[in-house]
């Protein structure tokens, strides 16, 4: 409920400062389960994605982040759940699973830390393993990490991977094969949307 409140109390705020131009936004309405990957310069990126997607995102966040209530519940309600980062977090791994198992959006950024000077940044591979192990297609979506200097949001949404047909043809290198992929369509969105006007 505080999701969905925040969410279309905000968006039309979000809407009318920031002029959002999402190139391709009709790839966002979709049925049935989905992982949405990005690029990730800033802690409001998941903000920024929630206003333009039009269903719920669940998201995690760096564990350090629920260290009071306050923060917790605020985090909580934003459908984030907590991520241990320095090991493997089993816990974290199926809540993400039973996410997409009932059918709604997973978001993730690949690059699993911020990018310190905009550029894509080495990719970790949990969102290729979630993919494969759920079926889910992953849709990628590029936002511009200097809209700051435009004056507005601008964001390019790519076409849908499916990581079954990826991986088919790599046998046992699967989730490699899917994070190449992650990178490629992120890299060819970037390249897309620099050419933008």
């Amino acid at each position: 409920m505080f999701y969905f409140i925040i969410k279309y109390v905000l968006t039309p705020f979000f809407w009318l400062l920031y002029r959002p131009m999402v190139k391709n936004l009709g790839r966002l309405f979709f049925r049935g389960r989905g992982i949405l990957i990005s690029n990730h310069f800033s802690v409001g990126d998941p903000i920024r994605l929630a206003m333009v997607a039009p269903r719920p995102i669940h998201f995690m966040a760096k564990q350090e982040l629920f260290d009071t209530p306050v923060k917790r519940f605020f985090l909580n309600g934003m459908l984030a759940f907590p991520v241990y980062r320095k090991q493997a977090d089993m816990l974290s791994l199926k809540q993400a699973m039973g996410v997409l198992e009932r059918n709604h959006i997973f978001g993730i950024f690949p690059e699993g830390r911020r990018s310190l000077t905009g550029e894509l940044d080495s990719f970790e591979k949990g969102a290729a393993f979630l993919a494969l192990r759920c079926s889910s297609p992953i849709i990628p979506i590029y936002a511009d990490p200097n809209w700051k200097k435009r004056g507005r949001v601008r964001m390019i949404i790519g076409e849908p991977i499916d990581p079954n047909e990826v991986a088919k043809t790599f046998a046992g290198r699967g989730v490699d094969a899917v994070t190449d992929a992650i990178r490629d369509s992120l890299q060819n969105l970037k390249n897309e949307l620099e050419r933008l006007p």
